[in-house]
């Protein structure tokens, strides 16, 4: 083994001139040389696996340096599809909140005429000496007198059941006296005579 050590060196040695050569000059190769001969086999030896942990290391950091880029261009497409997703969500947003206006919009255009044909409300009291009409500031709430009474009811329904639901509702949140009135085309009559001729048709 001793005897191939020197040949080891020597081509060593005429490895690292041949590759630096054209980068050093004249004087800076024979100054390497001279080095070289001084050289000792175990700090050759040494020198080798330096190298060799040193290309492995870089190696090892190139490798992770590309599965970072790899997981930062994965981060950098999931903030992309987010903010499309939300660009998509505020726009669907946009158009139920103009369709919702839209829809009030129609049902306030649409409101029951209360003048014509069979309507039904709900009353919620009647009262001799209590004026609520100073309260009367939306469209399903409204106040008659009838012989210095004060008669009150919430709602506009063309069907019956839903008009009786509503009561229902009303008397278990505690309004106890809560009943269905009727009227046509914008005159009040008896519930029962309504009820009568629906049946009767």
């Amino acid at each position: 083994m001793k005897k191939f050590i020197p040949i080891i060196i020597l081509a060593f040695c005429f490895t690292f001139v041949t590759e630096t050569n054209a980068q050093l000059s004249k004087k800076e190769v024979r100054a390497w040389k001279k080095k070289l001969k001084k050289l000792k086999p175990e700090s050759y030896k040494e020198l080798i696996d330096d190298n060799t942990n040193l290309r492995s290391q870089v190696g090892n950091l190139k490798a992770e340096l590309n599965k970072m880029d790899s997981q930062l261009a994965e981060k950098n497409q999931q903030i992309s599809v987010s903010k499309s997703q939300m660009k998509d969500l505020k726009s669907e947003l946009s158009s139920r909140q103009n369709s919702k206006n839209s829809t009030r919009k129609n049902s306030t255009n649409s409101r029951i005429d209360e003048n014509k044909g069979i309507i039904f409300k709900v009353q919620i009291g009647a009262f001799k000496q209590k004026d609520l009409s100073s309260y009367d500031n939306s469209e399903n709430f409204s106040a008659e007198s009838s012989n210095g009474i004060q008669k009150y009811t919430l709602g506009v329904f063309k069907d019956y059941w839903k008009a009786d639901t509503f009561k229902k509702y009303l008397r278990e949140m505690g309004v106890k006296d809560a009943w269905v009135v009727s009227y046509k085309n914008g005159k009040r009559i008896p519930v029962k005579e309504v009820l009568e001729g629906v049946s009767k048709s």
